[in-house]
Formats: C-alpha cells, sequence, structure tokens
C-alpha cells in the first residue's frame, strides 16, 4: 500500500505551496513514484506547479523520482462511478424497497450534492489500489469541507449497511413464509473490502496542518483538529508547518510584529499540538512557484534547510497606482453574500459591511456564517453558535454560524418519528413489508449526506429572507463550495421534481404521502431563492481577494464562475494592501509591495466588478468593536 500524505489547513495559509513542496522533494527520491492530488473544487495546483493540469493525472519532469499532479474533475469521476456501479445499485434497491428501478434512476443520474468529497474518496481509493505509486500526497480543500472528506469513509459504511439491509428482503421474507435466500450481492462484498482498505490507509496516513501566525488562523486549526479527533479515534497530527513566518526583522515594525507573533504562534502550537512535530516556513515577500523553487522550499521546510530561493520579481515594472478614498459601501439590497478564497479575509470584510450597515442605516441587520469551519466569533468575540445572538452589545446586529450536523440530527429525529408512526398505523397484509421499510428508511436516514452543508445553508438562508426584516449577509464558505451553493437552488427544485414523480405511484401509503409533504415544501423554498437570486435587485454579491498571484488566479476563475451565474459582483474588496510607507527599507516588505502593486494593475483590466475596493493591510487583526470601526473608517476605490 502506498504511504498517504494529507496537507490540511484554513484557506490562505499556503497550504497548496507546502503540499507541492513535500511531493517534489518526496519526488526526488530515485525510486521514489508520487501523485500529488488537489481535492479543492477552486484548484490553484497548477497555478503553484506553473503547469497546465487537465481532468486526468498528468506526468511532470521532476527527477530523479517520478511526480505525476491531477485536479479532480468532481462531476467526471461521479459520473464514472455512477456509470460502472447504477445497474447493480438500482437492483438491489429495487429487491428491497417500494421502489422500482425507473423511479430510482433519475436520482442516481442527478447532479448530487458532495460529489467532490466523494469523487475525492474514490480517487483516493483506485490511486491506491492502482499499484504505480509509492506515495499520494493529498491537496485538501479548506478545513471545514477536509472534515466532511475525513468523515466519508464512515459515511461509506453506512451506505453499505443500508445496501447490505436492502439486499436482504429475501432473507426476511424467508424467515417467515418459507422460500430460497439469495445470496449478497458481489457489489456489496466488493465495497466492504474497499472500505476495510480505505480504513486501513486513513489510519496509517501522515497529516500535516498548514497554518499561519495569525490568531484566526490558529484558533480555526485548532478547533477543526478537535472535531477531526471527534470523530476520527485513529486521527494521528504527525506534523504541524508555521507558514510565512519571519525570523528576521531588521528596522521593520511590520515585520517585527510578524517576527514576534511568529515566536507566540510557535509556543501556541506546541502547547495545542505537543505529540505533532513543529516545522517553519519562511515568507521570502514573494511567490514559491514552480518545481525548482517547491524543491528548495520542500528542503527548507521537512529538512529544516535555509530557503535558497533567488528572488523573484513580476515580468512588467507595474505603474504608480491610483486610488481615491471613499466610504464604505451601503446594504442597498435585502440579501448580501460575500465571497472568495479562504484565508483572504472574507469573514473580516462580511462583519464590517454589516456592522457599517447597522452603524449608517439603523436598520436591523444579520450576518449568517455558512462556513463548515467559521470564525465569526472570533471577529465579534463572542460565542456565536446556530441560533443567532446579539453582538457587539446591539440586540438589532445578530450572528449565527450553521451548524449543519446538528440541523440534520433534529430533521432525522422528526422524519424517524413519522416513519414509525406511518409504518406501524399501517393495517392488512402489507404490514411485514412495512416493518422492512421502516429497519430500511433508518438504515437510510443514518447516512449523513456529503452536501449536507450546501443543502442546509439554502434553507437557512430561505429562512432569514422570508421570516426576518433586516438586511442579510451571508458570510460564504471559500470559493469552490460557496460556487456549490449558489447552484444549489436550482438542483434542489429538479431533485424534489424527480422525487415527487417517483413517490407518485406510491401516494397511497401514508409514509409517502408525509414524504411527499416535506419535498414539495421544500420545492416552494428553493424555487423562491432561485427567483430571489437571479434577481439584481435583491441580492448583492461581495468578491473578496488578496493582492497576491495565486489569489488573484483563483478570483479570475471565481468572477468567470459568478458571470455564468448572472451573479456579477457590485464589488471587489482586495484586501491586506501594503501602503507604499510601510515597506520603509525592508527587502522583504519591499518586494511584496511590488507583487501587490503589479496585481492591482492587472486587475483593472479583467474584471467585471463595477467597483475594486482596497483595504490596508492592518497590523493587527480585526476584532470586537474597536477593530471593526477601524477598518470601516477607511476604504480606497481603484481608479
Amino acid at each position: 500500500m502506498p504511504e498517504l500524505a494529507f496537507f490540511i489547513g484554513k484557506g490562505g495559509v499556503g497550504k497548496t505551496t507546502v503540499a507541492a513542496a513535500y511531493a517534489v522533494l518526496t519526488a526526488a527520491g530515485a525510486k521514489n513514484r508520487v501523485l500529488l492530488v488537489s481535492t479543492d473544487p477552486a484548484h490553484s495546483l497548477g497555478d503553484v506547479l506553473q503547469q497546465k493540469l487537465g481532468k486526468r493525472i498528468k506526468s511532470l519532469a521532476v527527477g530523479p523520482g517520478k511526480l505525476a499532479a491531477w485536479e479532480l474533475d468532481s462531476s467526471i469521476l461521479f459520473g464514472e462511478f455512477i456509470h460502472n456501479y447504477k445497474s447493480e445499485i438500482l437492483k438491489i434497491i429495487e429487491r428491497g424497497s417500494l421502489f422500482t428501478a425507473p423511479e430510482i434512476a433519475p436520482l442516481l443520474d442527478s447532479a448530487l450534492p458532495g460529489m467532490a468529497e466523494m469523487a475525492a474518496l474514490l480517487a483516493i481509493r483506485d490511486s491506491m489500489e492502482s499499484g504505480k505509486y509509492t506515495h499520494i500526497v493529498v491537496d485538501t480543500a479548506p478545513l471545514g469541507h477536509t472534515l466532511r472528506l475525513f468523515n466519508l469513509p464512515e459515511q461509506f459504511a453506512r451506505l453499505v449497511k443500508f445496501l447490505r439491509i436492502a439486499a436482504s428482503r429475501d432473507r426476511v421474507l424467508a424467515e417467515h413464509f418459507g422460500g430460497a435466500r439469495s445470496a449478497q450481492p458481489p457489489l456489496i462484498q466488493q465495497w466492504q473490502e474497499q472500505l476495510r482498505e480505505l480504513t486501513r490507509g486513513f489510519s496509517a496516513a501522515h497529516i500535516f496542518l498548514a497554518t499561519t501566525a495569525e490568531k484566526f488562523a490558529l484558533n480555526e486549526s485548532v478547533r477543526c483538529v478537535a472535531e477531526l479527533r471527534r470523530s476520527n479515534p485513529s486521527f494521528h497530527l504527525q506534523g504541524v508547518v508555521l507558514n510565512r513566518v519571519v525570523r528576521r526583522a531588521g528596522r521593520c515594525a511590520s515585520c517585527r510584529a510578524r517576527m514576534a507573533a511568529a515566536t507566540q504562534a510557535r509556543q501556541f502550537l506546541l502547547n495545542h499540538f505537543p505529540s505533532a512535530t513543529v516545522l517553519v516556513g519562511d515568507d521570502p515577500g514573494f511567490p514559491i512557484a514552480g518545481t525548482s523553487a517547491l524543491l528548495a522550499f520542500g528542503h527548507h521546510v521537512f529538512n529544516r534547510k535555509p530557503l535558497t530561493v533567488k528572488p523573484k520579481l513580476p515580468k512588467h515594472k507595474p505603474p504608480k497606482l491610483a486610488m481615491v478614498r471613499v466610504k464604505w459601501p451601503t446594504l442597498n439590497s435585502s440579501l448580501s453574500f460575500v465571497i472568495g478564497k479562504g484565508g483572504v479575509g472574507k469573514t473580516t470584510v462580511s462583519a464590517a459591511l454589516a456592522f457599517h450597515a447597522r452603524r449608517t442605516s439603523g436598520a436591523p441587520v444579520v450576518i449568517c456564517s455558512v462556513d463548515p469551519a467559521p470564525s465569526l466569533d472570533d471577529v465579534f468575540q463572542t460565542r456565536i453558535g446556530d441560533d443567532p445572538v446579539a453582538v457587539l452589545s446591539d440586540a438589532d446586529l445578530r450572528a449565527s454560524e450553521l451548524d449543519s450536523v446538528a440541523l440534520f440530527r433534529k430533521w432525522i429525529v422528526e422524519i424517524g418519528n413519522e416513519v414509525d408512526s406511518a409504518t406501524t398505523s399501517e393495517v392488512s397484509g402489507i404490514h411485514l413489508d412495512l416493518s422492512f421499510e421502516r429497519q430500511l428508511l433508518s438504515a437510510l436516514l443514518d447516512i449523513v449526506p456529503p452536501g449536507l452543508d450546501e443543502v442546509l445553508a439554502i434553507l437557512r438562508i430561505s429562512d432569514l429572507c422570508a421570516h426576518s426584516s433586516a438586511k442579510v449577509v451571508i458570510d460564504m464558505a471559500p470559493t469552490g463550495h460557496a460556487l456549490e451553493l449558489l447552484r444549489m437552488p436550482d438542483r434542489i427544485v429538479s431533485w424534489c421534481r424527480v422525487l415527487l414523480k417517483s413517490l407518485a405511484a406510491h401516494r397511497k401509503l401514508a409514509l409517502v404521502r408525509n414524504a411527499a409533504a416535506r419535498i414539495a415544501e421544500l420545492e416552494v423554498r428553493a424555487r423562491a431563492l432561485s427567483r430571489m437570486l437571479g434577481s439584481p435587485n435583491d441580492v448583492r454579491v461581495f468578491s473578496v481577494m488578496l493582492p497576491e498571484p495565486l489569489p488573484d488566479h483563483e478570483t479570475k476563475r471565481l468572477l468567470l464562475e459568478l458571470d455564468q451565474l448572472r451573479l456579477r459582483p457590485g464589488a471587489l474588496f482586495v484586501n491586506r494592501v501594503l501602503r507604499e510607507a510601510d515597506g520603509g527599507s525592508c527587502a522583504r516588505c519591499r518586494a511584496a509591495r511590488v507583487w501587490q502593486v503589479s496585481v492591482l494593475d492587472e486587475l483593472k483590466h479583467w474584471t467585471s466588478a463595477r467597483d475594486v475596493f482596497v483595504i490596508r493591510n492592518f497590523p493587527q487583526e480585526i476584532a470586537g468593536e474597536k477593530g471593526l470601526r477601524a477598518i470601516t473608517r477607511e476604504l480606497w476605490r481603484l481608479n
């Protein structure tokens, strides 16, 4: 079995760079055959490697070992999975349920939520079994959705259990009435063995956490690792990479502050992860990209060597920026989305927009994070949960963080009660069948769907818009999963139509009637939100980015996707921009400033946003009322 290594971390901490450096370094071993896989729907692996990666595995010229890279296309992989197993799954479900194969088939053909994580799991499994690789390195999505990836083997086990129960109907009938029993389908036996292999592979995996010295990144890392340990008892964190560190500050005040923060962060990590090795990655002030630079960075981080990468500057010297000072934008629409790559400051901008709107308009404002790894509590310095709570001592400024798993479990209890009531109240000769249906449905309801966050986020947004007169601000998940969420209302409408059509043939059963009523209600809510998203007067989209080459590339792709969804951003915020005076005589800050100005200059030529706002780099993280007052006191528009 190949050695499996996962790189996890909050978005924006350089996780892809660290994972790629580890893979390139490993491939430098003569007998090593390395596969580097990105499971993030918003891929940036090709940008880091400076290679155009397609939808299939691509071999790269890195010697003396072998390196291949792959940006997973979830829709292709999941489509192949359904194509290979559809007929067998349909046979099992038809054999064990009320539904026929033609009734179930359209559901399997639909675009299902959570495809990215499921496709990643299937790709990892196939790569492990192929025998082609000695090492598999996985660059994961940001932390919230990494939790879903690591929980998938357990969910896969529950799916196998459901299919096993469905396939056992003739055994149940034989026990009561006599007759032949058929053997367990080969598909279930095959999947049980694959599940055992996946579980062994995940248990033995090397897991590295990437973070920076920022308090938000450190706090989120602690929360998510604790959650991974709760849900996966065998989870073992091998190493922590404290990235983008300044260890020599000179006379630069900004770098001295970063050096002090790095020292504190290192001690913080040693305290919270005493069994993990703490590694350090220096910030040279320019992007690490290309296999040569990644190899040097790999030696630096994992072999603790000095960083020996030649300074790199943009190809063209950028002109002086033209900016004008402006006020923060107001929330004219009833619903606002804040979207962007992980780690760019989406939560900070969301909180600032909500705070500014509340202060200037006097209208009530509700802010909700639908990111599986939220950090609104860090910004507002208040414990925030699923139910909205007042923040900053203001009853009309409320915040909440979606707890999708808790909501799902509550919903399951309600559905379970309905199932019990419906199946025990049926009479006459079908009582045995419905008793079996109750067991089957219980196993089905035990499966937490991989796309749970996106589906329940839609319901939460729908509720906020329908039952609140306040302005609503949604702090979105990182790019890839945010786009999935924005596509979700139309998908839910399609699924509901198919489900209702499938249920129509069994409408005489109370269980089916109850299910149909809930599905019809869900369709109405999804359709209303879909109409709202199509109205520019009701919805406004704000995008956030950093003035760095890699986040810049991802933002370009994001804005193209938003255009296709007819959700052109009304404004684009560029966060953490260094002022000309910030660099002083510091070579690192001067280099970083040159790259930032280059990105901002190019931004004017390609962005579709009506306004481009610039937020300067604050020496301290924005938190509490004092921090939000500071950030909303100053804003610049790029001319």
